[in-house]
């Protein structure tokens, strides 16, 4: 009877010191530089003080593209109140075709080509795609996504990130 209720204090304290780090749900964002179409750079570090969407993508995942239209909208719904986007290519996606692809859909926001896979890596080991982050002002990853987001949900916590002092 000792070890059922020993046991059972060991898995409620486990329980509850995972929901109290789950529930944290703040990161720094990875050091990252990403290398953006027009050759320029950006890292991680120039987050702070916007709400920035990181999308890892490739042109040949049919879920990143099904969602691209409604990664726009949401970069022209909120981008006038301090909030940004930065879609990062995978390594096996041919640059040619993220620069057509960029390029005949106006993509309106910052794309990134991830030529060597260490962003992807810094990130967590990015594998599937769409994979999806949400940093806040302060550039702390705040949700992370696989797969298609919930859009109406997403919107939700970036107007709660945007009015975030």
């Amino acid at each position: 009877m000792k070890k059922v209720v020993y046991a059972a204090a060991v898995a409620i304290a486990l329980a509850v010191g995972a929901g109290a780090y789950l529930n944290t749900g703040t990161e720094a964002a990875p050091a990252s530089t990403f290398v953006l179409l027009d050759g320029s750079k950006q890292s991680a570090a120039d987050f702070k003080g916007k709400v920035t969407l990181v999308n890892f993508w490739a042109t040949s995942c049919v879920t990143c593209v099904a969602e691209m239209p409604k990664v726009i909208a949401t970069y022209e719904k909120y981008k006038a109140q301090g909030y940004d986007t930065v879609a990062v290519a995978m390594s096996y996606d041919p640059p040619a075709y993220v620069v057509n692809y960029a390029e005949t859909r106006k993509l309106p926001f910052k794309v990134a080509i991830d030529n060597t896979g260490a962003v992807a890596r810094a990130w967590g080991d990015i594998a599937l795609t769409p994979t999806t982050f949400v940093v806040n002002k302060r550039g702390e990853v705040v949700k992370r996504y696989v797969g298609e987001p919930d859009f109406a949900a997403l919107h939700k916590l970036i107007e709660k990130l945007l009015a975030d002092a």
